[in-house]
């Protein structure tokens, strides 16, 4: 079971952030003209597979449709996780 994360929006940096165990992990994007270009999804490796960038980039996706954008994903990590989650083909870009 993945426990759930605090997901601060940082509109600032154009991210998506949690802190966990004192590590920041973060998904990045740009903004464009209806579209947000997810870029970077990032885990500090002492805390990989526990679920941490699935989360940040559902959040982010969360938010896109919210906003009515579409999501590009430049990051490997998103493109698989659309791959991998259908419900959210509606929003690619």
């Amino acid at each position: 079971m993945t426990t759930p994360l605090t997901i601060l929006h940082n509109r600032d940096q154009q991210r998506f952030e949690a802190t966990v165990d004192g590590l920041l992990c973060r998904a990045d994007y740009e903004l464009r003209p209806g579209v947000m270009a997810m870029t970077h999804t990032i885990v500090p490796p002492a805390l990989e597979g526990r679920g941490i960038a699935a989360q940040l980039v559902q959040a982010a996706l969360h938010w896109a449709r919210e906003q009515q954008l579409r999501v590009q994903p430049v990051c490997s990590y998103v493109e698989a996780y659309l791959r991998r989650h259908p419900e959210w083909q509606d929003l690619r870009a």
